[in-house]
């Protein structure tokens, strides 16, 4: 039952949940800090969450809490000053507590714009905690000038080198052949899609330049500049600003230290240990001088291969199926399972996984118990893609011209094979001199995203089902659709009866992958008017 407070208690904190009457209200008009500072006192005490702020921090003046927040008729004149103000607060409140998990409830918008594609990669890592959106190459056209120039970014190391003039001429090369063919691309994609009666104008207009986007967005390079829109809690902002002060480039090192200073403005408390680590420093040089070089040639055909797989695994999820609903433990479990046929095994699977209505009806925990590992050969714009699986364990090798790069087909058909080649080939000649001056890393933004890398990831069944139904749909790119759709059949060739849950994988192909979804936008926006 809710707590009863009085005209004068409900004025002073009214303002600051959505109700007052309610067992269930969310937090509004206060400062992250103060938020996170509120929970964490919540935690220690027996009085309700409305009650902690009436009573120990509206009602305390010690506390500042007016100049803080502002009261009820003034608004704050020095937002900044109300921050530090805010930060001996926290301090105040919270002596004495464990501020790792304190700083998990405080949440903040963060934009860092004008970053290189690999820096973004860095940004987009963290597991959990931060939540990213980058600005998307496929319904955003990379063909403007900024100050004369295309939008890519210039390495300090690489501008000092003896290269730097190459490295301009090629990055400014890239983009032109973008800027030309980005519009030859779309003149192709109606010529051999052309609009239906049952398409508007919208809908194609959008599948369209959406198609022609994907066709010739790999040549774009990995220095291309792009927008990353971050949100996340104090506890993870100080891991990755950690983590990007313990990087070799130089850009993301200044990004972190930018994004520092820009978090200290609002959640001070939060990231005031981040810092270069030097354990992530020691770990990643040793990793570098402990290299591991093939004495085979290795095939730089695009590949999926299941490195590994748990070989009982129909065994294991049948077992945690039926485990919440036995009297036994897990080991009996699996004894009596070890005894049942491969019949009874099957029709417990099937019949918790059979009734899925949609991709969005997921299967349970008793998935996440069998593990696959595959290793990929693919674009890096594919990877980047796969990349946003931030859950699932996935590394990647350095970005070289070595394992070559792929025509698109329908460059092939546009008649631009030789002067894609041409593009691709200058830019590894000159990462190549940059790389053998002594900037292996920084060597990576010279090249396109068409260039191949090498990469793992390893997953349970049921990151593997969100994955394969998610990546292989119409929408998709038709690269990253193909490895989905390979990820699936190897499953399939192993366990057979696992896979046929995954009954939302799509393995057909479309000419306009968009164009199903813009139709569906269409309907939606009648509906609206």
């Amino acid at each position: 039952m809710p707590e009863n407070f009085d005209p004068q208690e409900s004025a002073l904190i009214g303002r600051y949940f959505t109700n007052l009457d309610k067992d269930i209200f969310c937090l509004v008009n206060l400062p992250e800090v103060v938020k996170g500072t509120l929970f964490s006192r919540y935690s220690r005490t027996e009085k309700t969450l409305r009650r902690v702020l009436l009573d120990e921090f509206i009602n305390a003046p010690e506390m500042e809490f007016d100049e803080i927040v502002g009261s009820q008729n003034q608004n704050l004149s020095d937002p900044l000053l109300a921050i530090e103000k805010a930060e001996r607060f926290y301090d105040r409140v919270l002596v004495g507590y464990g501020d790792d998990s304190v700083a998990e409830l405080a949440g903040v918008h963060i934009a860092c714009e004008n970053i290189s594609s690999l820096a973004a990669d860095y940004l987009t890592n963290p597991r959990i905690g931060i939540s990213p959106l980058e600005k998307s190459a496929r319904y955003v056209m990379f063909d403007e000038k900024v100050d004369g120039d295309y939008l890519y970014y210039k390495d300090p190391s690489i501008m000092a080198s003896k290269y730097s003039q190459n490295y301009i001429d090629s990055m400014r090369n890239l983009f032109e052949s973008y800027r030309s063919w980005i519009y030859e691309a779309m003149d192709y994609v109606r010529e051999v899609s052309p609009q239906d009666s049952d398409t508007s104008d919208r809908a194609y207009a959008s599948a369209v330049r959406a198609k022609g986007c994907d066709i010739v967005k790999n040549i774009l390079p990995a220095s291309r500049l792009t927008n990353v829109g971050l949100f996340g809690n104090g506890r993870a902002y100080e891991y990755l600003i950690s983590s990007l002060y313990s990087t070799e480039l130089s850009e993301t090192q200044e990004i972190g230290n930018e994004m520092h200073n820009e978090l200290r403005k609002v959640i001070p408390s939060f990231v005031k240990r981040s810092q270069r680590n030097e354990y992530l420093v020691h770990r990643r040089t040793l990793v570098q001088n402990a290299k591991l070089t093939s004495s085979q040639g290795l095939s730089n055909e695009n590949s999926v291969t299941l490195v590994d797989f748990d070989d009982d695994a129909e065994k294991i999820v049948a077992s945690a199926i039926l485990y919440p609903h036995a009297q036994t433990n897990l080991r009996e479990i699996k004894t009596l399972i070890d005894s049942e046929s491969s019949e009874y095994i099957e029709n417990v699977i099937k019949e918790y996984v059979n009734n899925r209505s949609s991709r969005r009806d997921r299967p349970g925990r008793p998935f996440e118990n069998v593990f696959y590992t595959f290793e990929f050969l693919s674009s890096y714009g594919v990877y980047r893609d796969f990349h946003r699986h931030r859950q699932l364990t996935q590394e990647a090798q350095i970005l070289t011209p070595d394992l070559g790069y792929d025509i698109p087909i329908e460059v092939e058909d546009m008649g631009l094979e030789d002067k894609w080649n041409s593009r691709m080939d200058e830019a590894a000649e000159v990462a190549k001199k940059i790389a053998d001056s002594g900037l292996l890393l920084e060597s990576q933004y010279a090249l396109p995203r068409q260039f191949k890398v090498r990469w793992y990831m390893k997953m349970n069944l049921r990151e593997i089902f969100h994955m394969v139904e998610l990546r292989s749909g119409p929408q998709g790119h038709p690269d990253y659709r193909k490895i989905a759709q390979s990820i699936y059949h190897e499953v399939q060739k192993v366990h057979p009866v696992l896979a046929s849950g995954i009954s939302f994988v799509d393995l057909n192909e479309y000419a306009l992958p968009r164009l199903d979804a813009e139709k569906r936008l269409d309907v939606k926006r009648a509906r609206l008017k």
